[in-house]
């Protein structure tokens, strides 16, 4: 079988790559051209800011984001083990126990995730331990703590999910604003470490 490769020009366009161009040659060589900013894959390709430490300072917790642009969609996606973070009570927001760092998961920006239209949480693995109604809230304040109430904060309920079960996938009812912080809020109360949960949350935008 012939072997394929791609040949083409990688721009860079608020802090994201995209491949501009592609066609399958013989050619034994990959030939790319990248941006001035010096990407040469797209492991930079991330949240301009990604989540508080509140979140990613947890035992086991697995933290990681995605910005791709593919034609004119600008896909962001947040996968979350939630394995070392904590649940209290209804309202109040997701984070490591006990600590005042700040627990978002990252902010949504016009320059780099777009303009949102739409999203969406897919559960992979069903919370156990933590309690396993998890929501999602935007806010215009990125200092929100663990245990603290989201009404505290200028929010927005975005998904309500009722418990996350393994499978289930849950479309937001509203989209975060530019600028504005994402949080892990709770709808119900059970104080206790989560031990299992893998959530991939998954906003849809484009360039205005």
């Amino acid at each position: 079988m012939a072997n394929t490769t791609f040949k083409g020009t990688v721009r860079s366009e608020g802090g994201y790559s995209s491949i501009a161009t592609a066609a399958t040659t013989g050619a034994e060589t990959t030939q790319m051209s990248v941006s001035s900013a010096g990407f040469t894959s797209l492991d930079a390709n991330t949240m301009a800011t990604e989540a508080g430490t509140g979140i990613t300072g947890g035992t086991g917790t697995v933290y990681k984001s995605s910005v791709i642009r593919e034609g004119g969609i600008i896909k962001t996606s947040i996968l979350i083990d939630l394995t070392g973070l904590r649940s209290t009570a209804s309202g109040d927001i997701i984070g490591v126990n006990g600590t005042s760092n700040v627990c978002h998961i990252g902010q949504i920006t016009a320059a780099r995730n777009g303009t949102i239209l739409a999203g969406r949480m897919t559960c992979f693995e069903a919370p156990a331990g933590g309690d396993p109604d998890i929501n999602i809230h935007s806010a215009t304040e990125g200092t929100g703590v663990e245990d603290g109430a989201i009404s505290s904060l200028t929010e927005t309920l975005l998904v309500n999910s009722g418990d996350a079960t393994l499978g289930s996938v849950v479309i937001f009812a509203a989209v975060p604003a530019a600028d504005e912080y994402l949080y892990l809020t709770l709808g119900a109360t059970t104080d206790a470490d989560y031990t299992a949960g893998k959530l991939l949350i998954e906003l849809y935008g484009y360039e205005a």
